[in-house]
């Protein structure tokens, strides 16, 4: 015999006629047939587009100071639209532009650095005797 969910409650017609009118009050809600239902709940969960790095800081740097054939306004084109698809919460875009923002900026900040670098060695050493 397989276990029933409600073990008071019979089967027969005869035994649920003395049952509910000679039981007791108490048990009156064993007889009652219960369904249960299983509320769902639905949890959005985003990906964390807090990890992802904009590199916001560094391209406005880049862009004011070290603006090198204008590498520092594409990496500032760049981590703007990194800040755009994370409010979208489009993770791979985000990383991708992020990527090419970093590069974008490393280039400008080399370059940069190699012509302050080279602007500075011609100043201390002229031309003048070639």
């Amino acid at each position: 015999m397989a276990p029933t969910l409600f073990p008071m409650e019979s089967k027969s017609s005869k035994t649920d006629s003395v049952r509910v009118a000679g039981g007791p009050q108490a048990c009156k809600h064993l007889a009652e047939k219960k369904t249960m239902t299983n509320p769902t709940t639905v949890i959005e969960v985003y990906p964390d587009t807090t990890e992802v790095n904009d590199y916001y800081l560094w391209s406005i740097f880049n862009f004011v100071y070290l603006n090198f054939c204008c590498l520092g306004f594409i990496a500032l084109a760049y981590s703007l639209k990194v800040r755009d698809k994370k409010l979208v919460n489009d993770l791979n875009g985000a990383v991708e532009d992020a990527k090419t923002a970093r590069l974008f900026n490393i280039a400008s900040s080399a370059l940069a650095a190699s012509g302050l670098v080279l602007v500075f060695i011609f100043l201390r050493y002229p031309l003048t005797d070639y």
